[in-house]
């Protein structure tokens, strides 16, 4: 009995143990975004004036795929998407602009949501998620959580992500690495925006034409641990 209990015990170190080493310890994904969108500042933008998609300038999958630089980008970038002028796909909501949370436990949240075709990316504090047709990587977001857990020789250590956006009746649902839970919702609810997050909240989002000054750098997140 105590062997068998021994053998127990040692595989759910090894299994906890793997997924440790898989979501901090193994290789990030390489960054594929193009420097000029992270060198750029998307804090002068006006994001009430939506671009047209009126097929003039490049498609969704001419474009290199957005994700998170480290840990996190240092100032709010340029839109991913920003010569992308392809129509958005069938069953697709418009809900495009910039955001913020006015009620629900993210209040003061914000995020820009962009879409091009069948593309869609989320940028907020300090996180890229890009998912969909692109030139340099495959579908699913693939970049990092965001919620630094510890630093060890000056490096940030934060969690892999990965995830797919799907439309499903207007509603755009987030699947964890394409095929797991759905842990996120975003739907429009008039001129409103509902963001139901993995932690159970559901948020409430009214439309800014600018980004708030406090919102350009974005603050460190996660208890940051110094191992050494």
């Amino acid at each position: 009995m105590f062997r068998l209990l021994k053998y127990v015990l040692g595989g759910f170190f090894l299994i906890v143990a793997g997924l440790f080493w898989l979501a901090y310890l193994s290789p990030r994904p390489p960054l594929t975004i193009d420097p000029a969108t992270l060198a750029g500042d998307g804090s002068q933008i006006n994001y009430c004036e939506l671009p047209i998609l009126d097929r003039s300038g490049l498609t969704a999958s001419d474009i290199p795929k957005g994700n998170t630089p480290d840990c996190g980008y240092a100032q709010f970038p340029l839109p991913v998407l920003r010569d992308c002028t392809e129509p958005l796909s069938e069953g697709a909501d418009d809900i495009r602009g910039l955001w913020r949370a006015i009620a629900g436990a993210r209040t003061g949240h914000i995020e820009r949501v962009e879409q091009c075709g069948e593309r869609v990316v989320v940028t907020a504090a300090g996180l890229i998620h890009d998912y969909g047709p692109n030139s340099t990587g495959g579908l699913n977001t693939n970049d990092t959580e965001g919620n630094v857990l510890f630093t060890a020789g000056g490096k940030d250590f934060c969690m892999r992500t990965s995830a797919s956006m799907i439309w499903e009746e207007k509603i755009l649902n987030f699947y964890v690495f394409g095929w797991g839970p759905k842990v996120v919702r975003r739907y429009r609810d008039g001129e409103f925006l509902i963001w139901e997050y993995a932690d159970g909240s559901v948020n409430k989002m009214e439309r800014l034409c600018k980004l708030p000054e406090t919102h350009i750098v974005p603050r460190p997140r996660g208890p940051r641990y110094t191992l050494f």
